[in-house]
């Protein structure tokens, strides 16, 4: 991924304390419990797109009070949401498309930094307008909340560079496996280690952390054998560890991520769908994923609930 690149070792002195996380943010999880809660908040606006009337008139009253937008987001997933420099402020992909989003309706997007599985209990019970975290979507998320589809994500393994335990993504019975807490991934290990367990192999070990940070610096000490995380998020890792990681193997399993709104703002989550085409006809949503090097996951199916 190409961007804006913190220096190697400053990456990972913050892979030490969490503050530059690559969180693997496709989860299936509506889990309660936080991982990281921190009330750093991020305010963004973009100048590049024009307010549109029509769409603004769309907003819920009490977002319009505000004047701006509040958003949960889990600020541990580079390059699509993580802190900058300054420990304090969320950037990203993510918050780039979504401020360009805000700007459509007049309004300022102010990204409040949370836990991962907290976001979604955060957009229902009201403490967010909006989650912007990766979500990928899903059946059950759709049960709860609306989502609008923006981006498409799969699935990327790394190893160490040369894959030194030999590492076989189809046949990693007994190995260590680095994951995050509540994605889409713990699900793919869990299958696939009971595959070894039905064949009599050993199962696969999963390295957890809530942290995707700390999952990836597992690969890179030695304490997993491999990890696998949404693809942005694995390839941008291997670029930022400069050499020390190689991705092993295709992408798969990709499906859409969706910006979480409260099911009861149907008009307000088509109201950001129709901002996302506008963004497509105008050139700001590819200008923003070609920012951070995320051309490949561009979609022109904005959609609420695909």
């Amino acid at each position: 991924m190409t961007h804006r690149l913190r220096p190697t070792a400053v990456l990972f002195a913050g892979l030490a304390v969490a503050s530059l996380a690559l969180t693997a943010c496709g989860s299936d999880s509506l889990d309660g419990s936080s991982s990281s809660s921190s009330s750093t908040s991020s305010t963004s606006s973009s100048s590049s797109a024009s307010v549109d009337p029509a769409l603004a008139a769309k907003v819920p009253q009490k977002i319009k009070d505000a004047g701006k937008i509040v958003v949960g987001s889990d600020a541990s997933y580079a390059p699509n949401e993580f802190l900058a420099d300054d420990g304090k402020t969320v950037q990203g992909m993510d918050v780039d498309l979504f401020s360009a989003v805000a700007a459509k309706f007049g309004l300022k997007a102010e990204f409040q930094n949370a836990g991962f599985d907290t976001i979604i209990l955060g957009v229902t019970s009201g403490k967010y307008d909006v989650g912007v975290s990766s979500f990928t979507i899903n059946d059950e998320r759709k049960k709860s909340v609306n989502m609008v589809s923006y981006f498409n994500a799969g699935t990327q393994w790394a190893v160490k560079k040369g894959n030194p335990k030999k590492v076989d993504i189809d046949n990693a019975c007994g190995l260590n496996i680095g994951v995050q807490k509540g994605t889409v991934q713990i699900d793919d290990l869990t299958a696939r280690s009971k595959k070894c367990t039905d064949a009599g192999k050993p199962a696969i070990k999963q390295i957890i952390d809530a942290d995707q940070s700390k999952v990836t610096a597992s690969v890179i000490s030695g304490k997993s054998d491999a990890m696998l995380a949404d693809s942005p998020v694995g390839l941008y890792a291997v670029k930022q560890t400069g050499g020390q990681l190689e991705a092993l193997g295709d992408i798969y399993d990709a499906a859409p991520y969706g910006f979480v709104v409260p099911k009861d703002e149907t008009d307000f989550a088509q109201a950001i769908a129709d901002a996302l085409k506008a963004m497509g006809t105008d050139g700001s949503y590819k200008a923003a994923l070609d920012k951070w090097g995320n051309d490949t996951g561009a979609i022109t199916d904005f959609a609420v609930n695909p």
